[in-house]
């Protein structure tokens, strides 16, 4: 199997995990403070990146991969999960879901500016319409279900996506699982001493569904996807297999409606459908 294909599979299986992050989110947030939720997670999943590279034995950064990792770091462990977590207090979780088909054009604006990449023109026209597509979809809502949701969704696609490129061309160089479990440990000291102060007294009034999402994404949104994603990034390229982001709309959308109840609306699922139509013409012409 040549390294473009592992590189996709690897990126289908980190964005088939990423897709049950926003319902996570979602579930987590009715019982917990959003912005408890954005360091609690992030100190988990830091305490396991942690025991990871200490049972591995891995030699620490050099220090020019230093800024990169902080990048890394404000753009997918601190800003995404926080911005995200913001927006759900405004908006369904099926609804901040179509937001993500912007997230391959960030990620290949990213990854042109920050790795290197040089996408051909006609794959900037399968991007931006795909783009385009999901702005419409906000726009046709009048943004009048929440325009402080609509702007954090938006502010969060733009650091995601930075975040995304630059773990990706980090990876090349130190490895895809330990990019993001050196960014968790990085933010450690900070993400821990945080959701200490702000725990709250009980946590009696936490039900089920509240614990499952932040178990969700503590281990798998803020790792174990991540393994998988910037590994298929850094194999199979920024800007290419950036676009099966397109799919987690698709997906998050199916476990919006089957886990949390939510109504998916036709045009929801219109939306859906035509951006991931977008990801094959913009894939044959990623390079």
């Amino acid at each position: 199997m040549d390294k473009t294909t592992t590189g996709w599979i690897n990126g289908f299986l980190g964005v088939l995990i990423f897709s049950g992050s926003l319902p996570a989110t979602r579930a987590a947030v009715l019982d917990f403070d959003p912005v408890f939720l954005t360091v609690a997670r992030a100190a988990i999943a830091g305490l396991l990146a942690l025991c990871l590279l200490a049972a591995f034995r891995e030699k620490r950064p050099a220090a020019d991969q230093l800024f990169s990792l902080a990048v890394v770091s404000l753009g997918v462990v601190v800003g995404f999960p926080l911005l995200t977590a913001l927006a759900l207090q405004h908006v369904t979780s099926a609804h901040s879901i179509v937001f993500v088909g912007m997230l391959p054009l960030a990620t290949a604006a990213f990854g042109v500016l920050r790795g290197g990449e040089r996408p051909r023109p006609a794959f900037w026209m399968f991007s931006v319409t795909g783009s385009l597509l999901v702005i419409g979809f906000a726009l046709a809502q009048g943004l009048s279900a929440s325009p402080v949701g609509d702007a954090l969704m938006l502010a969060a696609i733009v650091v995601c996506g930075l975040g995304y490129a630059e773990g990706a061309k980090l990876s090349r160089t130190l490895g895809g699982w330990q990019v993001i479990s050196w960014a968790l440990v990085l933010s450690l000291p900070v993400m821990l001493s945080i959701a200490l102060f702000l725990m709250p007294s009980s946590f009696a009034e936490v039900g089920a569904p509240g614990w499952v999402g932040l178990g969700y994404v503590s281990l798998f949104s803020m790792l174990i996807g991540f393994i998988f994603w910037y590994r298929g990034l850094a194999q199979g390229g920024i800007a290419a297999v950036g676009q099966l982001q397109l799919l987690q709309p698709f997906f998050g959308l199916a476990l919006a409606a089957t886990l949390l109840h939510e109504d998916v609306s036709f045009t929801m699922l219109a939306v859906t459908v035509a951006v991931i139509l977008c990801v094959v013409g913009a894939r044959k012409f990623a390079k």
